[in-house]
């Protein structure tokens, strides 16, 4: 079995920390070096529920997309649902892991996994200068509304399900896609002349002032949604290694949901 500092090794190699951008926080959050790893899961979250899923797996180390402590912090003590998390994974011995920015701007990276659930072919970065988010195409032309389908179909179940800005009916061939908060990449859309755009967190403002400019597509996905690929992405990465250093790693994905938004309900009002 490899020792975590051999893990990480690895995870460093896929996903290198100095990529990462500089209010980030990625890296081991807490684990021994020296500790023996036997299984891996793989989260977008590292809330209780996911430590309490590591617990009940068996797994050693835990790898997440979103950082535990993105602001920095002056205690860890159990009284908050932070340090609670930290306590957790401390008293049984799991290591936790983060690969967030560093994964965003990877090749391939969490827009990369994103556009592999959605069946679309990458042509290439939305963003070149940092390789971030992915410019694609579709196997065929479809509408609005039928690509937005494809992303409720394909993308894991949330409440709020996929929202659409622009005309349901126009064609769309090609598409830009970006995991995680991505409405400050319109511009980078149109210039790259997609006729639609997949990404998540879209506010009313920038929406809003989006569909005045172009007649761009805009697809709305749950941020945890969105998110969610990479971690079937990632675990398949370290399978690999796994088998060729020899190491029989057990890696899992949860599939837990952690979206923070727990139910939808539709106003059957009008504005008064």
């Amino acid at each position: 079995m490899p020792r975590l500092s051999e893990v990480i090794a690895e995870l460093d190699a896929l996903w290198p920390p100095e990529r990462a951008e500089s209010w980030d926080a990625v890296g081991t959050v807490c684990g021994d070096p020296d500790a023996e790893v036997t299984r891996v899961l793989f989260a977008v979250d590292p809330v209780q529920d996911i430590a309490d899923e590591a617990i009940a797996l068996g797994a050693d180390l835990i790898v997440t997309h979103h950082p535990l402590y993105l602001r920095g912090t002056t205690t860890v003590a159990a009284g908050h649902f932070k340090g609670r998390v930290v306590h957790t994974l401390i008293k049984h011995d799991i290591a936790l892991h983060v690969a967030h920015t560093n994964a965003d701007t990877a090749d391939p990276g969490v827009s990369d996994a994103l556009a592999g659930a959605l069946d679309l072919r990458v042509t290439g970065p939305l963003v070149p200068e940092n390789n971030l988010g992915r410019i694609c195409e579709l196997d065929r032309p479809e509408t609005l509304a039928e690509f937005a389908s494809r992303a409720a179909a394909r993308l894991p179940a949330t409440a709020q399900g996929i929202r659409v800005a622009g005309d349901p009916g126009m064609t769309v061939r090609r598409v830009a896609v970006s995991g995680g908060s991505g409405d400050s990449l319109f511009g980078a859309a149109r210039a790259a002349g997609v006729d639609a755009f997949l990404t998540a967190d879209l506010r009313h403002h920038p929406v809003s002032e989006a569909t005045q400019q172009s007649p761009l597509g805009l697809v709305d996905a749950a941020h945890w949604a969105t998110e969610w690929p990479w971690c079937e992405q990632a675990a398949a990465q370290l399978d690999e290694i796994s088998d060729r250093h020899g190491w029989d790693l057990r890696v899992h994905v949860s599939k837990t949901v952690t979206d923070p938004w727990s139910s939808h309900h539709t106003s059957p009002g009008a504005p008064n």
